[in-house]
């Protein structure tokens, strides 16, 4: 393994033309998924020609980056910028769920209070004047529960039969990736002690947490469409409970990808023990995927 000999100036890249296709892929395969639920017909082939491009970048993008630290073009200085930007990535990603959650707090804390009229929900009588108005002249029938089973319209929007039980895959699969947050730390203390073994079967172990969490995801998906009838259009539960577990199942996806590149440059031999932040920024993101199930689990599945 060749000796890492960084240059002593800060290296800027050329201009690049992947941010831009990114973003064209990022847009076709957003307005795939709104054609798509929508039920266009062209809309689940504008999301595979989207995530194609998408693909594409990160495979040429990413790639070139690689060459440029195999290079030894890094600095210590790009590796602090390259440090600030993988941090407010995960800043952003976190405004990102923060949004989402707020969505389903602000659902069961003053939503459906409104339709049931609570008349303990002080706060929403105080600044909109509406709580008990909403629930008398509209849906006087409806009682607030959470989770919906039953919607204010069940005609228009048939509720679920019953709910995830918490104690059965959201347990198992928070059991997984808590174990996967161990593996892929074990895998980091390998470069610490130059241990490459360690490193390799850390990953593998970590990898293969995931793949099977994701295979319960999936399962549990299917079981919730077909035996208990929980899917987007069955109300407000299963609209927040499927964007939330499936905007995280897409990040866990991504992390294993991530992964997986990781260990095929740990296998040619692109890391060293001082130089491997790009591992770092992996684990940094899997770490983040574990504590947002975290939440997930409690407010989602438990709570």
């Amino acid at each position: 393994m060749k000796k890492y000999h960084p240059v002593n100036y800060y290296f800027i890249a050329d201009p690049s033309f992947w941010p831009i296709i990114g973003s064209i892929g990022l847009f076709t395969t957003f307005l795939g998924l709104v054609n798509t639920l929508h039920h266009n017909f062209y809309g689940p082939y504008m999301m595979v020609i989207g995530i194609l491009i998408l693909l594409t970048t990160m495979f040429g993008w990413f790639g070139k980056v690689i060459h440029e630290s195999l290079k030894g073009l890094h600095s210590p200085q790009m590796d602090r910028t390259y440090r600030w930007g993988m941090m407010w990535f995960i800043v952003s990603e976190v405004a990102l769920f923060f949004v989402f959650f707020l969505a389903l707090f602000y659902t069961r804390l003053f939503g459906i209070t409104e339709l049931g009229g609570d008349p303990f929900n002080f706060v929403q009588d105080l600044y909109m004047f509406k709580g008990g108005a909403t629930h008398h002249y509209l849906w006087p029938n409806f009682q607030q529960t959470w989770p919906l089973l039953v919607n204010p319209n069940p005609e228009l929007f048939k509720g679920p039969e019953s709910v995830i039980p918490t104690w059965g895959i959201p347990a198992i699969n928070t059991l997984l990736l808590l174990s996967s947050a161990v593996t892929v730390t074990w895998a980091h203390w390998g470069f610490k002690k130059g241990n490459r073994k360690q490193i390799i079967l850390g990953l593998i172990l970590t990898i293969i947490l995931g793949c099977i969490f994701e295979g319960f995801q999936a399962h549990e998906y299917h079981m919730a469409y077909t035996e208990i009838g929980l899917t987007l259009a069955s109300g407000i539960y299963g609209t927040t409970f499927f964007t939330l577990t499936g905007l995280h199942a897409l990040h866990v996806s991504m992390g294993i990808i991530m992964l997986t590149i990781i260990l095929i440059r740990c296998l040619k031999g692109h890391f060293l023990p001082e130089h491997h932040f790009a591992f770092e920024a992996v684990s940094w993101y899997w770490h983040f995927v574990d504590v947002v199930w975290l939440f997930l689990f409690v407010f989602v599945y438990w709570i």
